[in-house]
């Protein structure tokens, strides 16, 4: 079925005196429904006030003469759309003349309501009301498909007019085509976190290693294999041990979730800026791959052989990937239903140098794009009491008072060394005590920074520590919030860069 500018112009009126949602959703569901699926993608960004094209080289100026309106409706929004293709390929000498005979011929074929249409359109004056979310829900409602099944394969596609174009014909993820990763929430606890899935015995969840490495996706049809980043980037080029390990996989066509990490001789693994510096090169492969070998470890199966299995359970997902992904390519996994079995996985884990460990869900599906209620992150907790060196003034809604924290640990032959800067963690009633705090204790105001006495001790929880060169200590706190201040506490009890460095080094000093 063929849909006319000219119904489009007339839905873009009505929907903007159109004050109820469910009626705006009802006007753009009726000419959509409309639509032939070819057009599909051309009418959302029209009745969205944008061009498929985003920019043409056409504004105000262009069209101050258009020609006389035409007396009846002809134009169908595939040919509105393929015009506009071309006047927004027009380049170089000669090229503003092109446009203006492009225009002027698409204009003279069309009455006053679509001139009028079109003008606001390519002006970006075109707002009746018609957002994404509205959008979204009058694309469910002309494909005849659940609303969160549009949304979920806006994530995957990243583009409202493709899923339009894909949900009037029928949609389904596309090997080749990356899609955004399901990503975990975070648990305070291995107790938490099972507490939170009301995982038990008879509900057991799994539990997972958590690697530092680089999230990619994989992508596998015959001999061709693609991976992505997280990103949905494309690397193949700079892995080509992943691509080798997805070559040898017993399959005809998947697409497999996981992690690639530089790994020690040992199998502990590199800090993470090796692994992002590898993934992240763009120089000869081969002596990359001499210099930082990447292992491939794969965690989780979106398709396998014709078949999707975004819906399908946790459960049945791993076993797909057990039947066909070798266990030395598999992430260390453990199913287990009680604190004492999940506490071993993650004790495991960071014996081996890793992060912690993902504790998912075995009935959830693959929530593509989303941070899942069903996989949740669970790290040690790293804390340590540092000196406040200087902090900076806030912006935005901060303006006024002392912000971003500069941190140091005392160092034993004098001293403080800087680890970095956080404002994570700061109620505003932290931030007036500070500001007040602070300002008693500055010795030196550039304007944005204030260098302070190093006197105030300041509890710290972070992520990791990292190296970095960026510091004088060579390292650097990964992730770092404020938890408290420890007025209890004098600098010269604050923790020791030593400690720091025995952190960074996967070792402990002695207490």
């Amino acid at each position: 079925m063929t849909v006319l500018l000219r119904d489009l112009a007339d839905t873009s009126a009505a929907v903007a005196g159109t004050p109820a949602r469910l009626g705006k959703v009802g006007l753009l569901a009726d000419v959509l429904g409309r639509a032939d699926p070819d057009e599909a993608a051309a009418a959302v960004a029209f009745l969205s006030g944008e061009l498929r094209q985003r920019q043409i080289g056409v504004g105000w100026a262009t069209l101050r003469e258009v020609p006389p309106p035409a007396d009846s409706p002809t134009l169908r929004v595939g040919a509105v759309d393929a015009t506009f293709d071309e006047i927004g390929r027009q380049s170089g000498a000669g090229s503003q003349a092109a446009r203006r005979a492009l225009l002027a011929e698409l204009f003279a074929r069309a009455t006053a309501p679509e001139q009028r249409f079109l003008r606001q359109l390519l002006v970006g004056e075109l707002r009746q009301g018609a957002l994404e979310g509205v959008m979204v829900d009058a694309v469910a409602r002309a494909a005849g498909v659940p609303a969160k099944d549009v949304r979920r394969a806006v994530m995957l596609r990243g583009d409202l007019g493709v899923v339009a174009t894909a949900a009037l014909a029928g949609f389904r993820l596309e090997v080749g085509r990356p899609v955004l990763p399901m990503l975990a929430q975070t648990a305070d606890s291995v107790d938490a976190a099972l507490a939170k899935l009301d995982a038990s015995a008879d509900n057991p969840a799994a539990v997972e290693w958590k690697l530092d490495g680089a999230r990619i996706q994989v992508h596998r049809s015959g001999s061709d294999v693609a991976v992505y980043t997280r990103s949905l980037d494309d690397i193949t080029a700079r892995v080509p041990e992943v691509v080798e390990a997805a070559l040898a996989l017993p399959v005809t066509t998947a697409v497999l979730d996981g992690e690639a990490i530089a790994l020690k001789p040992d199998g502990r693994p590199q800090p993470f800026q090796v692994t992002a510096s590898r993934v992240g090169s763009r120089g000869d492969p081969a002596a990359l791959r001499a210099a930082t070998p990447l292992s491939p470890v794969l965690f989780d199966l979106l398709h396998l052989d014709g078949a999707d299995l975004l819906d399908a359970p946790g459960s049945e997902r791993a076993a797909a990937l057990g039947k066909v992904v070798p266990e030395s390519v598999r992430v260390p996994r453990v199913v287990a239903g009680t604190v004492a079995g999940a506490s071993a996985a993650f004790a495991a884990a960071l014996d081996r140098g890793h992060e912690g460990v993902v504790v998912k869900s075995l009935s959830t599906p693959y929530e593509a794009g989303r941070r899942g209620a069903g996989w949740l992150k669970v790290k040690p907790r790293h804390t340590l009491d540092l000196v406040v060196l200087a902090v900076e003034r806030g912006h935005g809604r901060r303006t006024g008072w002392l912000s971003n924290l500069h941190l140091g640990a005392r160092d034993p032959a004098g001293g403080f060394v800087m680890l970095g800067k956080t404002f994570k963690g700061l109620t505003d009633e932290m931030l007036r005590w500070q500001t007040e705090r602070l300002a008693a204790l500055a010795v030196d105001d550039s304007g944005w920074v204030v260098h302070v006495r190093p006197e105030l001790v300041v509890e710290v929880a972070f992520d990791g520590v990292q190296t970095s060169p960026r510091y004088p200590g060579g390292v650097a706190l990964r992730f770092a919030r404020v938890l408290r201040y420890r007025e209890d506490k004098t600098a010269a009890e604050a923790d020791t860069i030593d400690s720091v460095r025995a952190i960074h080094a996967g070792t402990r000093l002695p207490t």
